[in-house]
C-alpha cells in the first residue's frame, strides 16, 4: 500500500509529539515519564484529527483519573474487597464509554491511564505518593494535548479527512462488552496486586490494551499483534541500547533514536487505518521503555527482556479469560454478542 500525503504527516505528528514530550520530562527531570511519551503517541495515533471534542475527552480523562486515584485508591485502597469491587464499577463505566462510542477515546484513555496509575499508587508508600502520580499525570495531558495542537499546526493534513462512523449495537451487546470487559480488567487488577508485580505495568497495560477492540474475535488478533509489536519494540530498544551505549546519558542521541524509530514504525501503524495493531504495539512498546526505563543511572536492557516475557504471559492469561468470560456470557440472551453464531 502506497502512503498518502495525509499518512505521512501524521506519522510527522507522532514521532515528534513522543519526542517532544520525552525530551520535556527528562529535561524538567518530571515523574513518570511513561506518561509524556505514550500519551501523545496515543493521542495523535488513534485519532487523526484534533477537534473541541478530543480535547474535551483528552482532559476528562485526566480529571476523572485524578479524582479515582485519589477518591478511590485514598479511601479504599486498604480494603482489598471494597477496592476490587469500586475497580470493577469504575472500570464498567468506562467501557461502557467506549462500547457507547460517542466517547471512546475518553473510556480508552481513562482505563489504559487508570490502570497505570493505580498500579503504581498501590505501591506508593514505598516511592511516589499520590499526589505527586496525579500531578505528573494531569502535566503530562497538558503537555500531550498542547503538543497534539503544536503538531497538528506544524504538520496539517493536506486534504480533509472522513472519520468512520461506528456501527450501532444492541443492548445486549453493549451489555456483553462493559461485563467482559471490566471483569478482566478487574483480575488482571487484583493478580497484579496480590503477586506483588510492582516492575510488571508494561505487562498490565498489555492485558487492558487487547481489550480496546471490546470482543473476543478481535481481541484475539490484537493480543497475536501485541505480542509482535512488543518483540519487535523490544528488539528495537535493545538494538538502540548497544547503539547508543553510554552515550545514553547524552540527552540528545535518545531523542534522534526515539524520533527515528517512532517514524518509521508510525508507518505500519497509519497504513492499518489508525487501529491498534503491531505498529502501534511496536511504538508504544519503545515509548514505554524509553519514558520509563531510559535514564542516567540506567539502560534499557534488563526492563526489554522482562518486558516480552512478562507481556507474553499476561497477553495470553487474558485472552484465555476474555474467551472463558466471553462463552458465559453468551449463554443469556441478555447478554449476548452479535458476533455469536
Amino acid at each position: 500500500m502506497m502512503l498518502t500525503a495525509n499518512d505521512v504527516r501524521q506519522m510527522l505528528r507522532i514521532a515528534s509529539g513522543a519526542t517532544l514530550g520525552f525530551t520535556l520530562s527528562k529535561l524538567f527531570n518530571w515523574p513518570m515519564g511513561i506518561f509524556f511519551t505514550v500519551y501523545p503517541m496515543l493521542l495523535l495515533g488513534m485519532v487523526p484529527v484534533i477537534n473541541a471534542h478530543i480535547a474535551r475527552q483528552f482532559v476528562a480523562s485526566a480529571l476523572f483519573c485524578a479524582f479515582a486515584v485519589l477518591i478511590v485508591q485514598g479511601l479504599l485502597g486498604f480494603h482489598p474487597v471494597l477496592m476490587a469491587l469500586a475497580a470493577f464499577l469504575v472500570f464498567a463505566f468506562l467501557f461502557y464509554q467506549m462500547s457507547r462510542g460517542v466517547n471512546f477515546l475518553f473510556g480508552a484513555l481513562s482505563v489504559v491511564g487508570l490502570s497505570i496509575q493505580w498500579h503504581f499508587a498501590s505501591y506508593s508508600p514505598a516511592g511516589m505518593d499520590l499526589y505527586e502520580l496525579i500531578f505528573s499525570n494531569i502535566l503530562a495531558v497538558s503537555v500531550s494535548l498542547g503538543s497534539a495542537y503544536l503538531m497538528h499546526w506544524l504538520f496539517p493534513d493536506v486534504t480533509p479527512r472522513t472519520l468512520p462512523q461506528r456501527p450501532a449495537k444492541d443492548n445486549a451487546s453493549v451489555r456483553h462488552e462493559v461485563l467482559l470487559c471490566a471483569s478482566v480488567t478487574t483480575i488482571s487488577f487484583i493478580t497484579f496486586q496480590v503477586l506483588d508485580l510492582q516492575d510488571s505495568v508494561s505487562a498490565q497495560a498489555a492485558s487492558i490494551l487487547i481489550l480496546l477492540p471490546l470482543c473476543w474475535k478481535a481481541a484475539g488478533m490484537a493480543g497475536w499483534q501485541r505480542i509482535i509489536g512488543t518483540l519487535i519494540g523490544c528488539n528495537l530498544a535493545l538494538g538502540a541500547q548497544i547503539l547508543l551505549f553510554n552515550y545514553s546519558q547524552i540527552l540528545l542521541f535518545p531523542i534522534l533514536v526515539l524520533w527515528i524509530l517512532t517514524f518509521v514504525f508510525s508507518r505500519y501503524h497509519v497504513l492499518g487505518g489508525g487501529l491498534p495493531g503491531i505498529g502501534f504495539g511496536v511504538i508504544t512498546t519503545f515509548g514505554i521503555l524509553f519514558g520509563q526505563s531510559l535514564a542516567p543511572d540506567q539502560d534499557l536492557i534488563y526492563s526489554a527482556l522482562y518486558r516480552f516475557s512478562s507481556v507474553c504471559v499476561a497477553i495470553a492469561v487474558s485472552l484465555c479469560l476474555v474467551y472463558l468470560i466471553h462463552h458465559m456470557l453468551n449463554r443469556f440472551s441478555a447478554t449476548r454478542h452479535h458476533t455469536y453464531f
